[in-house]
This record gives structure tokens, sequence and C-alpha cells, in this order.
């Protein structure tokens, strides 16, 4: 495995720990410690911000899988927030 493959694989990892944590605080996916479905949108927000903050500051730098993959990942997690506003 090359260095770029190796940080591809560690900056996908990044973005999945965070949609995770994201969709896991809009109630969308159990805690897999408590094993119960828990909201938090205020700790969601922060989860898509730091995304967002991430995305905005390596653009020029990503390859064009690394910015797709941003690109969908925080389309969807801000359209699930959204959706769960709504529901408030």
């Amino acid at each position: 495995m090359t260095q770029d493959e190796k940080n591809e694989l560690l900056l996908t990892q990044v973005v999945l720990m965070f949609q995770s944590a994201a969709l896991q605080q809009m109630g969308k996916i159990k805690n897999p410690i408590t094993e119960k479905v828990e909201q938090d949108l205020e700790q969601a927000q922060i989860s898509i911000d730091i995304l967002d903050v991430l995305y905005k500051k390596m653009k020029s730098n990503l390859t064009q899988t690394e910015e797709k993959m941003f690109n969908n990942v925080l389309r969807e997690l801000k359209l699930n927030y959204i959706d769960e506003i709504n529901k408030t």
C-alpha cells in the first residue's frame, strides 16, 4: 500500500467516524454503547460542522474521489439534519 492510498483510507475512516456520530446524534441509528436510539441535535450539528470545516480547509488537496465522498456525506447529513429539525 502506498502512502497516498494509506492517507486516503485514513481520511475515509475519519469522515465515516463523524458521519456515524452525526447519524447517532440525530437518532437515525442506535448508539452502540447504550443500544438505544438517542437524539442530541446540537451535537449532531457540531459533528456536521467539523466535517464541513475539514472539507473546506482540505478542499484544494483532495483527490476527486475524496471530494466526492465529502460532498455525498455532507449532503446526506445536512438533509437528515433538516428532516429531524422539521420533526420537532
